[in-house]
């Protein structure tokens, strides 16, 4: 089966009644192409305008060939089918795809800000007040998908946009899933997995509460919580659990931090009977 070969049906989720009205067919005639975005495993993400003076997207451009030969097809039909069904204020806005004989294309929303990756490289870390700020946004998206039993696993600063009114907008889905109880899979980045990934537990919505407080840690301490140049060596910091906080932390972050980083995902903060309830109010 070479790429050309992808059928059209296989990304074409039916799409709740409500939301058939917000969206419309497209094909690459329609837009013009402006800049790069960003670049990826199986291609990359243009600026593009709708043809005479139109909005603006972000055109996410998939090779077929390169889906078919890493076996991600199952990956991009999950990304795409739960793009379609949500809708929130903190994740990007999914607004339609269509193909041609090469390539798969996703309309996606553009955010103008760039990545908080960017960001904090920039400026090395974050205040308290604007780390509470993104965390805040991010427990209100991380509820949202709970909600409804999808799980996202790559939590991590280069898939958070920044508006151009400061607030964040998750991007790539590539790793979610939709779970009623556990999943097996080993996908994440390796500084943010939890330590039930790694020791392939099976795992569900804990990690993302896991991945929450290695992010909150990054953005105030300005590297994340276990590091080593050898991804093993990083899985042996995570199961050890040890994390040392550096002096500038206040006690309120680091209890908080500590919660979200709970070997024991029964007793995680997010995991237990108050869920993401417990999170906002810590």
């Amino acid at each position: 089966m070479d790429g050309k070969d992808v059928p059209v049906d296989v990304i074409s989720p039916a799409l709740p009644v409500d939301e058939l009205r917000i969206r419309r067919s497209y094909s690459l005639e329609d837009f013009e192409i402006l800049a790069t975005l960003g670049t990826g495993t199986f291609g990359r993400v243009r600026l593009v305008q709708l043809k005479d003076g139109g909005s603006f997207h972000a055109l996410k451009i998939l090779k077929k060939s390169e889906i078919l030969r890493l076996q991600q097809l199952h990956h991009i039909k999950c990304e795409v089918d739960i793009l379609s069904r949500i809708n929130h204020p903190f994740i990007v806005n999914y607004q339609g795809h269509f193909q041609d004989e090469r390539r798969l294309y996703l309309v996606l929303e553009y955010v103008q800000g760039g990545e908080l990756f960017s960001y904090l490289r920039r400026q090395g870390r974050f205040q308290d007040h604007v780390a509470c700020y993104y965390a805040s946004q991010l427990v209100m998206a991380m509820s949202y998908l709970h909600a409804q039993h999808i799980i996202y696993r790559d939590l991590k600063p280069e898939n958070l946009l920044i508006t151009s009114k400061g607030s964040l907008k998750i991007t790539d889905f590539g790793f979610a899933k939709i779970v009623e109880d556990k999943t097996w899979t080993l996908c994440g980045t390796p500084e943010y997995l939890a330590p039930e990934i790694i020791q392939s537990k099976g795992h569900g919505k804990s990690v993302d509460w896991w991945a929450l407080g290695v992010l909150i840690y990054e953005m105030l301490a300005g590297y994340p919580p276990f590091y080593d140049e050898n991804p093993f060596g990083i899985y042996q910091k995570i199961l050890d659990g040890k994390v040392e906080f550096p002096k500038h932390i206040d006690s309120k972050a680091k209890d908080l931090i500590k919660k979200l980083l709970s070997q024991d995902r029964t007793k995680r903060l997010g995991c237990l009977r108050g869920g993401s309830e417990d999170v906002k109010k810590a």
